[in-house]
């Protein structure tokens, strides 16, 4: 099992994410869940990372009774983060942790994350003295390291990082699809961790389950290895990189939780052959791209659309549909739709055309994202 220079206390590389834990109907399949993290510990892991949002509130509960009631406090180390609908003021941020620790049912975190930070919730963070509170609750023991989960440019991280050098870890997304895709810039992320010597923690190795369901001629090329599953390709090139002290997957039944523990328990990175073949896949899915959006993201930010409609994330929805089986736009696009306008909302001004360096059509590639999504 591989050991790393950062955190002594990682039991492997290879953390249980509690965001897609096994379900019945709406609740967590406790039982389920109890056998899973069971299973996990016995394999010699101990590293679970959950939120308070997650499964609307109910993984830390599911946690507490599966986890921290079952097993002793030395058998696990457990994240959790601090997410931006929870505090309105400064004065907010220590009773909410308090209640994330009796949700949970322990004492104190291992890792506490300033949760999914971009350029615009930063502001309210910095605004609140977050960062600075979550120090003094490391000072107190209460938090053993903290940390912040990323989903910005490499740009927005490196000025957070140079503000607040006192951060343990950051949290990345990651994978080998991520990695070349100018809009997510995972490459340009996890090397501004490395200027910084900041470990990384991976989340989404398998671009949320995406990187499994493949279509046939990216398939042909993972099949024709003669080896592991999707999954282990996705998440072993993840774990592969020098300065990834930690990669999670968020595991929802036993069978994902054994093919996990297959190949992470004695953990290889991907040799030249497996390299070149996810390098061949990565290739066959950027050649199904149907928008050739970068994600520069002019069309939002330097000529600011009326409708306050979301363009490159809802350009990115409809690439991932034509490349992945198992997409769930839908819930993706509803999400990302919310609170911002939606690709109907459209008036046809032309504003965002006039800004954009790829030239791209955009009031006509948003008519077909509108027929996709929109009922």
């Amino acid at each position: 099992m591989k050991t790393n220079g950062f955190f002594p206390e990682f039991h492997g590389n290879f953390g249980f994410g509690c965001m897609r834990l096994p379900m019945i109907g709406s609740e967590v399949d406790k039982e389920q869940f109890s056998k899973m993290a069971d299973a996990f510990i016995k394999a010699g892991f101990n590293y679970f990372d959950t939120a308070h949002g997650y499964i609307g509130g109910k993984s830390e509960l599911a946690v507490k009774e599966c986890l921290s009631g079952r097993h002793p406090r030395s058998e696990f180390l457990l994240t959790d983060k601090l997410t931006e609908s929870y505090f309105e003021k400064e004065e907010d941020i220590v009773p909410f942790f308090e209640s994330q620790l009796e949700a949970c049912g322990v004492e104190y975190f291992d890792f506490y994350l300033m949760h999914a930070q971009n350029r615009n919730n930063y502001v309210k963070f910095k605004a609140c003295r977050a960062y600075e509170t979550a120090a003094e609750l490391k000072r107190q023991g209460r938090i053993r390291h903290f940390g912040l989960s990323f989903h910005d440019s490499a740009e927005t991280l490196d000025m957070i990082l140079t503000e607040h050098p006192e951060v343990d870890v950051v949290q990345i997304q990651f994978n080998y699809l991520d990695y070349t895709d100018p809009s997510v810039d995972s490459r340009g992320v996890y090397e501004v961790c490395e200027r910084h010597g900041k470990p990384v923690i991976v989340m989404e190795p398998v671009k949320g389950g995406q990187l499994v369901g493949l279509p046939d001629e990216a398939q042909a090329v993972l099949d024709s290895l003669n080896g592991g599953s999707n999954a282990s390709y996705a998440i072993r090139f993840a774990a592969g990189f020098p300065n990834v002290c930690m990669v999670l997957s968020g595991m929802s039944d036993m069978d994902q939780m054994n093919d996990n523990i297959s190949f992470m328990k004695d953990f290889t990175p991907l040799d030249e052959r497996e390299l070149s073949a996810v390098e061949t896949v990565r290739g066959v899915l950027d050649s199904m791209t149907v928008v050739p959006c970068t994600g520069c993201r002019y069309c939002v930010e330097q000529n600011k659309c009326p409708r306050d409609i979301p363009i490159p994330r809802l350009f990115g929805l409809l690439n991932n549909m034509s490349k992945f089986k198992n997409f769930n736009g839908k819930r993706f696009y509803e999400w990302h739709t919310a609170k911002h306008g939606k690709a109907s909302d459209c008036i046809r001004c032309g504003r965002c055309e006039k800004v954009c360096p790829q030239h791209i059509e955009i009031r006509r590639m948003l008519l077909k994202v509108s027929e996709m999504f929109d009922e």
